[in-house]
């Protein structure tokens, strides 16, 4: 990223209200969801969706049956 797009992006993320700490402890995919509409509102991937039940559950899950 050049040194405009950071700066550029330094701009939008204090439109937003994020302090520089905060602005720097994001990650791309928090801080594409915050910049980019559509990303926040696509539905996640199975990848994505295991990803995500692997980091925050016990691991007891319920297998559906059928």
């Amino acid at each position: 990223m050049s040194g405009s797009h950071w700066t550029a992006a330094l701009a939008l993320a204090a439109r937003l209200g994020l302090t520089p700490a905060e602005f720097w402890a994001l990650s791309l995919r928090e801080w594409r969801a915050l910049t980019e509409p559509d990303a926040a509102r696509r539905p996640l991937s199975r990848a994505e969706l295991n990803t995500l039940i692997e980091n925050h559950t016990s691991g007891d899950r319920h297998e559906p049956q059928g």
